[in-house]
């Protein structure tokens, strides 16, 4: 099977240098510099046992990355950059690719499904950072992250089986779970944080607890079904971090778009997420909306971490209407 890694950042580049170092047929897809220090030097891969360059194909765009109907073309962009990624895939393919969303919120799969039929979802648990072009650095051992995966919107096939097959031959925790998606609604109360942390640099669990209440008051009116707590423990038990020596780890998703001053961030496919189902299923989410419209606030005026501190998010929520 090949694999097509469409955004090759911490996560992509970390699930294409496993699969590459596991004799896997790997390109990955990368943009700008990112692209053209890995097209130089290769993929520098560090992880807690190795500092490694991979001389993994890279392109720049899926016109050039020569997609068969039956490659594993893994989508790991950020949900704000999703849109056009299908664009330019339909654009290079028509509708013939298999695309596996691995990625946070519970959006894009919904986004790939209008244009290809064969759309699968990937919940990520991966302690990976990508704060340089060409370095990638995996935050674990033993098993690098968590990527079970199914079909859109339920069940499993034989080819999203043989891709968790492979990805478990990679050193990744991966199964085949026909109701993934109860995975990935439950990822996404985890990653009602990401933007907290990228506005103010910190978090406290009363104020992640809020996010994480509202959400699942949305859930319920809208009849969502999420795995609880305890499956997620279960399933995840043998993922750890480990540290890796001359990388410090410096936090989320969203706290890495800030530093690395990319200018935008996925808060509206995360928080936004949770508001726009309170919108329609008249639950108040007086925490989220917040979060939601300090993070954008802070990209449209060009602040930095830390402009904002906690203590105004906490004033801001208590006068947030209802």
């Amino acid at each position: 099977m090949r694999f097509v890694i469409y955004g090759a950042g911490g996560i992509g580049g970390t699930i294409g240098a496993r699969l590459h170092q596991a004799g896997f047929d790997v390109t990955l897809i990368a943009r700008g510099a990112h692209f053209a220090a890995i097209a130089k030097d290769g993929l520098r891969f560090v992880s807690p046992s190795q500092d490694v360059r991979l001389k993994i194909d890279c392109v720049e765009y899926p016109a050039n990355a020569n997609i068969a109907p039956d490659d594993a073309v893994i989508l790991c962009m950020k949900s704000q950059h999703t849109e056009q990624a299908l664009r330019d895939l339909q654009g290079a393919v028509g509708d013939g690719a298999r695309v596996i969303c691995c990625q946070n919120g519970v959006d894009n799969e919904r986004m790939a499904l209008r244009r290809f039929p064969h759309t699968y979802g990937m919940v990520v648990f991966l302690p990976a950072e990508h704060l340089e072009p060409g370095v990638v650095v995996n935050f674990a051992e033993g098993s690098a992250g968590g990527l079970d995966t199914g079909v859109y919107p339920t069940g499993v096939d034989d080819f999203i089986t043989e891709v968790a097959a492979s990805l478990a031959t990679a050193g990744f925790s991966c199964a085949a779970d026909p109701r993934v998606m109860r995975q990935k609604y439950s990822k996404l109360l985890a990653n009602l944080n990401n933007a907290v942390q990228a506005v103010t640099g910190g978090g406290f669990r009363d104020l992640a607890a809020s996010l994480r209440t509202e959400a699942l008051a949305c859930y319920e009116a809208a009849g969502i079904d999420c795995s609880t707590a305890e499956e997620d423990r279960a399933r995840r038990s043998g993922i750890g971090g480990a540290a890796v020596p001359g990388h410090e780890r410096h936090g989320g998703s969203s706290l890495q778009s800030m530093m690395r001053g990319t200018g935008n961030l996925e808060v509206d496919y995360l928080n936004g997420e949770i508001v726009t189902l309170g919108r329609l299923h008249g639950v108040p989410t007086p925490a989220n909306a917040v979060v939601q419209r300090l993070a954008n606030r802070v990209l449209r005026e060009g602040l930095a971490t830390g402009h904002y501190t906690l203590d105004n998010l906490r004033e801001m929520i208590e006068h947030e209407p209802s």
